[in-house]
């Protein structure tokens, strides 16, 4: 028999006949409303819940699904899953580690050109006819400090590609010193602020790290810093970013998240020195496959009683 799989997060239709084509029938739930009739028709049967960090999954919902026993978090983060009430009820959780790191340093690297070198404002004005009033010097990129916030995957990869592609080096916090590495771990994230000149948070979502870059931070990076977030929204505080912009105590900011998306704040999109993509970084061909690739994985050996691939740490 099948084992039946709550979809609460979007997928492909492709993606969505890769798992049905390894043997598991899912039930679609993207929605409120729909979830709630999934639940009622075939609440009994679930056995497993894909989802991801942003939407995770509550002790309540677990609840209503007597037969769960996965919960997948299709990327790297998980911090909406409630980890502490599915370990109590006897629910295993995975996630998705290093399925997207390469795409998201892509795009870190990105943002961080297109912030200093002003690309999508020159690109507005050329559009407006501006062509030589938009020709104007910016700052390069190589051989600039790079601070990171973290020092997971996503964050090595972005390392990576800095240090040895741009000759930049290399500072970063994280809970303890990552000894193989030939970077600079600083125990203390203002001090890596301090010594950036691009600042770059790579970190889960949760308490923890609730408005770590908050004020104190933003006027430590200094007035021609730029400021890069890929990891979770909630990182970042956003009133206080939009204040170091306007009061120039910061140059520059590229968010792929932020705080309460997909809704962005009407400051923060009058800003044109703050550059926005929704929510992208980790979306290329390359990385959905990977990424659905290990959920199916990790839902193989769930059914098989094996150990699973990635569990949540």
């Amino acid at each position: 028999m099948p084992l039946d799989l709550l979809l609460v997060t979007h997928i492909s239709r492709r993606h969505r006949e890769q798992l049905t084509q390894a043997g598991f029938r899912v039930h679609r739930a993207e929605h409120d409303e729909r979830r709630r009739e999934v639940i009622a028709e075939h609440g009994d049967s679930i056995r497993a819940v894909l989802t991801i960090g942003t939407i995770g999954f509550t002790a309540e919902e677990m609840d209503e699904l007597p037969r769960l026993g996965l919960i997948c978090a299709q990327g790297v983060g998980f911090e909406g899953i409630d980890v502490a009430a599915a370990r109590e009820r006897g629910i295993a959780v995975t996630h998705g580690p290093g399925t997207n790191a390469d795409t998201v340093a892509d795009h870190t690297l990105g943002l961080m050109l297109a912030c200093l070198r002003r690309i999508p404002q020159s690109d507005a004005a050329v559009r407006r006819g501006e062509w030589q009033n938009a020709r104007r010097s910016h700052p390069d990129l190589h051989g600039r400090t790079l601070g990171l916030l973290g020092m997971g995957n996503i964050a090595r990869a972005i390392a990576k590609r800095a240090h040895y592609g741009f000759d930049m080096p290399v500072v970063y916090h994280s809970r303890s010193p990552k000894t193989e590495l030939p970077y600079h771990h600083e125990p203390e994230a203002r001090r890596v602020a301090e010594q950036a000149d691009v600042l770059v948070a790579a970190l889960p979502g949760g308490p923890q790290t609730h408005h770590l870059v908050d004020e104190a931070m933003l006027t430590a990076l200094g007035a021609s810093g730029v400021l890069i977030n890929i990891g979770r929204g909630s990182v970042v505080d956003t009133e206080a970013l939009v204040a170091a912009i306007r009061e120039r105590r910061i140059a520059s900011a590229g968010l792929d998240v932020i705080d309460g998306e997909p809704e962005v704040p009407e400051d923060v999109l009058a800003e044109e020195s703050i550059i926005l993509t929704p929510h992208t970084a980790g979306l290329s061909p390359s990385a959905l496959e990977a990424t659905i690739a290990l959920v199916i994985r990790n839902l193989q050996a769930f059914e098989a009683g094996e150990a699973l691939v990635t569990p949540v740490p």
